[in-house]
């Protein structure tokens, strides 16, 4: 990055919800005189959300720009060396905002969990971005770095240990907190794709539907994204909603990174349910919800009357349920020599906002501040291949648990 220009980082959607809560964290924790913007299409409703700030953010400048205006993307990206970005659904208004940071030798952060969007901006702007040098890093809350980077420590730590490779990998995953509005738009845009385009129902089925070269990945076979109720380590689990994107992240960072994890790696994530007969209940419950809400979300009928009581794009929980949330990931590895190991990713905060908020203001800073501890890989990346340990060293500063041991 040249570093002459004018912003190190532009918030793009700071006046949507996550986008606010993101700007307040920035607004705490960036190291004194770091140079933010705030972006959006509204000049009035940034100026407010500007003004809700804690110093220093209250001075921070803004930036206007309109998903649907090529030209103001492409002046807000040639501004700075970081667009972190929170305008979604991603499908919808993502792929302008990725091609202005390509073309610009802009690094670019988002929160997207939509496969179909994260194949095409993969697709189409790799190459342009590896020749300008910029890092175009996708999914950079708790979709899905708890999930790439607990794997991308365990890989560490088997390689010190001599240990061969990864060879299965599970993720039990134990959340507090509420479906963002945002993320439920993000369903119903799935679900319209899905149902409209076959190629589209057939990537989210593909277990390396986002590897970076498809015909090169290995025929082992992957855990289901949608198991059955089941017991792991004497405790119930179900299915876990993000399951489908986070294992094709994880698997995408193992083949950029030339498969260092291991070609034989089996990835799968499951919800934690509890133990005993009410954990076998909960994971019951948890199964069949989840199954129901899917169904809805493609059934005209029952569409309307979900779309009625779900939130809404740009709602999200009170601040106290803010607070009262939590997200704890224990992951169970076994290696190529049957060594076991285990990792611990957990944090405070609601994971879809106030942890996602860390995540979020963590990894744009990280991309902005840390380039000279940064892998040296440019193009379309993940939150492991991008910044790796960096990031887990942000976020462990800022409170996060990233642990890993023998087991």
């Amino acid at each position: 990055m040249s570093g002459d220009r004018e912003h190190e980082l532009v918030l793009f959607g700071a006046t949507s919800f996550v986008g606010e809560l993101t700007a307040a964290y920035l607004a705490r924790h960036a190291p004194a005189g770091t140079r933010i913007a705030l972006g959006g299409r509204s000049r009035e409703r940034l100026e407010k959300v500007r003004d809700r700030l804690p110093a220093p953010g209250g001075d921070w400048p803004l930036v206007v720009a309109d998903t649907g205006d090529q030209d103001a993307l492409a002046r807000m990206a040639s501004s700075t060396d970081v667009v972190a970005t929170t305008v979604g659904p991603y499908a919808k208004y993502g792929l302008p905002v990725v091609e202005a940071c390509a073309t610009a030798g802009t690094h670019y952060a988002d929160l997207t969990g939509e496969v179909q969007f994260a194949r095409e901006a993969i697709d189409r702007f790799d190459a342009p971005a590896r020749a300008t040098g910029a890092r175009l890093v996708h999914s950079c809350g708790y979709d899905s770095i708890p999930s790439d980077l607990a794997v991308l420590l365990l890989h560490s730590r088997v390689q010190a240990d001599g240990e061969g490779e990864l060879a299965d990998v599970t993720t039990v995953a134990r959340i507090r907190g509420g479906v963002s509005g945002g993320t439920i738009d993000s369903m119903r845009g799935l679900a319209d794709a899905s149902r409209a385009d076959r190629s589209v129902y057939k990537l989210m089925r593909d277990p390396y539907g986002l590897s970076p070269e498809r015909d090169a990945e290995p025929d082992t076979r992957q855990p289901s994204d949608v198991p059955r109720p089941h017991q792991v380590e004497g405790r119930w689990v179900a299915p876990f909603v993000m399951a489908s994107y986070n294992t094709r992240i994880v698997r995408r960072s193992n083949a950029i990174a030339g498969y260092a994890y291991g070609k034989g790696l089996r990835y799968g994530e499951v919800m934690g349910a509890g133990s005993g007969p009410v954990g076998a209940v909960t994971a019951g419950a948890i199964t069949a919800g989840l199954g129901a809400m899917l169904a809805g979300l493609s059934t005209p009928g029952v569409r309307q009357v979900l779309d009625r009581v779900l939130p809404k794009p740009g709602e999200g929980p009170s601040e106290k349920a803010r607070e009262q949330g939590w997200f704890r990931h224990d992951v169970d590895a076994t290696t190529s020599t049957g060594a076991r190991y285990t990792a611990r990713v957990s944090g405070s905060g609601d994971p879809g906002y106030a942890a996602t908020a860390v995540m979020f203001g963590e990894s744009a800073l990280c991309l902005a501040l840390d380039g000279d501890r940064l892998p040296d890989r440019t193009g379309s990346l993940t939150p492991a291949t991008a910044m790796g340990p960096a990031l887990v060293e942000r976020l462990r500063t800022a409170g996060h648990v990233y642990d890993v041991a023998r087991a």
